[in-house]
C-alpha cells in the first residue's frame, strides 16, 4: 500500500517550537497538527509553521468536525480546512469517529451510538466532507467509556463506517488497548479484524490507569509495554504503516519524546527485517 507519509512521526505542539528551532531530529519523519489550533494564527506562529512544513511532511488530525453529531455540518469550516490544506500542502486529514456538538459545542469527544442508524448518518456526513474537500479522509477508532443504545459491537460499527464511506482508517493502537481493558474484549482479535488496506497511518500514546478495569486515554504519559507489544502485532499482521507518537499533556523535553519515536522506528525496522528474512527462507 502507498502511504502519504512514512516512518515515525510526532505530534507538533507549540510548546516544542523553541527546541525544534534548533533543528528537527532525524528520527522524526513527519508531524501532525490539529488544524483548529493553527487555522487563524498569523505572525510568528504562522511563519514557524511554514518553516517546519518545508522541512518535513505534515498531516492534520481534526478535533471539532463532530462527524457523529445531528447538528448541521459546519460546511464553512470544512471549506476553510480545504484552503488551509491547499496552502500548506496537507495531503492527509483525519478526524475522530465521535461527536463533540449537540445544540452547541461540548468540548469533549463523545461516543457515537453503535447503531445502524448512526452508521448511515455518520457515513453520509463523512461522504459530504470528502466531497467538499475533494479527497478521502481518515477516521480514528476512539476510546470510549459507555455505549448508549448499543446494537453493534465497536468492531462492527467501525467496519461498517469504513465500508460505507470508502474512507481511510487512522489506527490508534492505544485506543484499542484502552477499550479492550475497559470493555473486556481481546485487543489482538479486534486489531486483526480491521482492514489492512484502509490504514492511512497509526497513533500510539500513553494513558492513565484509574483502576484495574478503567483506563483513561490522556496522551499525557509514556507508552506502556503492552501497547508497544500491540503495535508490533499490528505491524506483523497489517504490514508496517506510518505511526505517530501523541503527547498532549505533561509534555517532556524533546529528547525524552525522541526515545519513544526511536522505539517506533525500532519496532518498524525489526518487523520489516523479520519479514525479509522470512521471504528468504
Amino acid at each position: 500500500m502507498q502511504y502519504q507519509v512514512s516512518g515515525a512521526g510526532l505530534g507538533f505542539r507549540r510548546e516544542m517550537l523553541d527546541e525544534l528551532s534548533q533543528g528537527v531530529p532525524d528520527e522524526v519523519a513527519f508531524f501532525e497538527i490539529a488544524p483548529e489550533n493553527w487555522l487563524k494564527l498569523g505572525g510568528r506562529y504562522a511563519k514557524q509553521l511554514r518553516h517546519h512544513i518545508a522541512q518535513r511532511p505534515f498531516v492534520c488530525h481534526g478535533l471539532s468536525l463532530s462527524l457523529g453529531s445531528y447538528d448541521p455540518l459546519d460546511i464553512e469550516f470544512v471549506k476553510q480546512l480545504k484552503i488551509f490544506f491547499k496552502s500548506h500542502q496537507i495531503k492527509l486529514y483525519s478526524e475522530h469517529l465521535s461527536y463533540c456538538s449537540a445544540d452547541g459545542h461540548m468540548y469533549d469527544l463523545m461516543p457515537i451510538p453503535f447503531t445502524e442508524e448512526a452508521v448511515k448518518h455518520t457515513a453520509a456526513r463523512i461522504r459530504q466532507v470528502q466531497d467538499i474537500l475533494e479527497q478521502q479522509i481518515a477516521v480514528e477508532n476512539v476510546s470510549y467509556y459507555c455505549a448508549p443504545g448499543q446494537q453493534l459491537t465497536e468492531l462492527e460499527f467501525t467496519q461498517a463506517i469504513l465500508a460505507e464511506t470508502d474512507c481511510q482508517l487512522l489506527l490508534d493502537v492505544n485506543n484499542i488497548y484502552v477499550n479492550s481493558v475497559n470493555h473486556g474484549y481481546d485487543a489482538e482479535q479486534f486489531l486483526k479484524a480491521l482492514p489492512s488496506s484502509r490504514i492511512a497511518y497509526g497513533h500510539i500514546a500513553g494513558h492513565y490507569n484509574e483502576a484495574d478495569d478503567l483506563i483513561i486515554d490522556t496522551h499525557g504519559a509514556d507508552v506502556i509495554d503492552p501497547v508497544w507489544q500491540l503495535l508490533q502485532v499490528a505491524y506483523q499482521y497489517h504490514g508496517v504503516f506510518p505511526t505517530l507518537l501523541e503527547r498532549d499533556f505533561n509534555i517532556p523535553p524533546l529528547a525524552d519524546l525522541m526515545q519513544e519515536v526511536r522505539q517506533i522506528k525500532a519496532i518498524q525496522q525489526q518487523v520489516m527485517l523479520s519479514g525479509k528474512m522470512a521471504e528468504q527462507v
